[in-house]
């Protein structure tokens, strides 16, 4: 499925993690949709973030049925649909954008077939450093993992509470970058506690992973943030982002340098 041309190599992933190992910091995750609330106003986030103290951006596609996101994610890619962005549309977005961190492109599986065979190359030339696939689950699709992980994009693999312990191993094996935890069930959205059984979960994967670990699914505050920052090697803030965006690029960018803080301190 991969022509030649598609093999790209990269290794910002895991040596922005290095960084931050060695100086004994966690990782901050942070997501937007591309195309909301704008499509300037996306490009206006990109550079934020970077700036506010992110230390990898995860840009959604917009995709019209997003069935793993909560009301504030499905409502982004309902504005960003209606102002006409595409996979193609994100890939130019983030290609006017001046960002240093690394970019994980987080999307569906539909859009991403359906923008043809060489979008990993033109992802990667883009300065996208990874794939996450939300509807990909290992062994769904061998083929379409297989052309995923010798794209040279690192490939970001989700693990849930209820993933059994024997998968947990299959599926680390199979991804690379980083291991995205879901820290609950259900689908994205914010919440008022920091999850009570993330560390044993964080635990169980490091018994089977070199990777690093990254929480998501609910974070929204500084102090979830803080805490979430002991246990695991990366915090995933994506719908208080967007929350926030929603109002003002300055929100959100508040928001991001909050917990940047609180994980810092």
């Amino acid at each position: 499925m991969a022509s030649a041309s598609e093999i790209i190599s990269s290794e910002s992933i895991a040596q922005r993690f290095g960084a931050l190992r060695a100086e004994s910091r966690c990782a901050l995750v942070c997501y937007v949709t591309a195309g909301h609330p704008s499509p300037a106003a996306t490009i206006e986030l990109l550079e934020g973030l970077d700036d506010a103290g992110a230390d990898v951006i995860e840009i959604g596609v917009p995709f019209s049925d997003p069935v793993a996101d909560g009301p504030v994610i499905q409502e982004s890619s309902a504005v960003a649909l209606a102002h006409g962005v595409t996979l193609d549309s994100a890939l130019d977005l983030l290609r006017q954008a001046r960002i240093s961190v690394p970019v994980v492109l987080f999307t569906y599986l539909n859009p991403l077939l359906a923008a043809g065979p060489d979008v990993l190359a033109r992802a990667a030339d883009s300065g996208v450093a990874g794939v996450l696939v939300t509807d990909l689950p290992l062994g769904a699709d061998s083929e379409r993992e297989a052309w995923l992980a010798r794209s040279g994009l690192d490939f970001i693999r989700l693990v849930a509470p209820t993933t059994p312990d024997d998968r947990i191993a299959h599926i680390c094996e199979h991804g690379s970058g980083f291991v995205y935890l879901i820290s609950r069930m259900g689908v994205t959205g914010t919440r008022h506690d920091a999850p009570a059984d993330l560390a044993p979960m964080v635990t169980k994967l490091r018994a089977v992973t070199d990777l690093p670990i990254c929480a998501g699914f609910g974070i929204s505050t500084a102090d979830q943030a803080r805490v979430v920052s002991r246990m695991a090697d990366g915090v995933v803030v994506g719908s208080a982002i967007v929350k926030a965006a929603a109002q003002s690029t300055d929100a959100a960018l508040k928001l991001v340098r909050s917990m940047r803080e609180a994980m810092d301190g």
